[in-house]
C-alpha cells in the first residue's frame, strides 16, 4: 500500500525559496525533512503523515506556495511486499496431496485399458468374436429372407384359390410378406435390444 510520495529535488528548492520570503517552518517539521533528503535512495521519499503535518503548517501560517505546487512531478512510491515465506512442512503436504491427485485422475483415464490386451492386429479371440458376430449377421439375413420369400410363395399360391387374376394374387402375396416382413423385424429388433441391454 502506498505510503509515501517520490519528489523531485525542486520540492526543496521551491520550499527553500518560499522560507526567503520571510516565513519559516518549525525546527522539527525542518529536521523531518532534511531526514528525508538525506538518505542513500536516488529519489527521496516524504511520508504522506509529513506532507500533512507541512500542508496544515502551510495553510496556517498563510504561505504563498501550496502543497500542490510543491508536489508537482512526483509519484506515488509503494514499498515492495515482501511475501512470508512458506511452511516447508506445508509445501512438503501440498506435493503430496497433488501428486495423489493427480495418480486417481491417472487411474480413472486409464482404468478401461488393458496393456494385455493392446495389440497392434488383435488376438484370436478378437477375431473369433468378429467371425461369430458376422456369422450371426449372415444367417439372421438369410433367415428374415427365407421367411419373407416363403410368406410371399405360401400367399401366392393360396390366393390362386381365392382371386382368378395373377395381378391380384401378387397383390395380396406382396401383402402378406410385408406384414411378416415387419414382423420379423420387431422380432429382430427387440431381440437385438436385449443382447444390447445385458452388455
Amino acid at each position: 500500500m502506498a505510503c509515501a510520495l517520490q519528489v523531485r529535488d525542486g520540492f526543496l528548492q521551491q520550499l527553500g525559496l518560499a522560507m526567503k520570503e520571510g516565513h519559516s517552518l518549525p525546527v522539527d517539521l525542518h529536521s523531518e525533512l532534511q531526514s528525508c533528503f538525506t538518505g542513500t535512495k536516488p529519489t527521496p521519499t516524504v511520508p504522506f503523515s509529513l506532507l500533512r503535518k507541512l500542508h496544515r503548517f502551510l495553510r496556517k501560517e498563510g504561505f504563498p506556495v501550496y502543497l500542490h505546487e510543491l508536489l508537482e512531478g512526483a509519484e506515488i512510491f509503494t514499498p515492495e511486499v515482501k511475501l512470508p515465506e512458506r511452511n516447508p512442512e506445508l509445501v512438503a503436504r501440498l506435493e503430496k496431496i497433488k501428486a495423489k491427485l493427480a495418480n486417481e485422475e491417472y487411474r480413472r483415464i486409464t482404468k478401461n485399458v488393458n496393456c494385455q490386451q493392446i495389440n497392434r492386429h488383435g488376438t484370436l479371440g478378437d477375431l473369433a468374436r468378429q467371425v461369430r458376430s458376422v456369422k450371426a449377421l449372415v444367417v439372421t439375413i438369410f433367415n428374415f429372407m427365407v421367411t419373407v420369400g416363403a410368406a410371399f410363395a405360401c400367399a401366392y399360391l393360396g390366393s390362386q384359390y381365392i382371386f382368378t387374376e395373377p395381378a391380384a394374387c401378387v397383390v395380396s402375396a406382396v401383402i402378406v410378406a410385408s406384414v411378416v416382413g415387419l414382423a420379423e423385424l420387431y422380432v429382430l429388433v427387440r431381440m437385438m435390444e436385449g443382447e444390447l441391454g445385458e452388455m
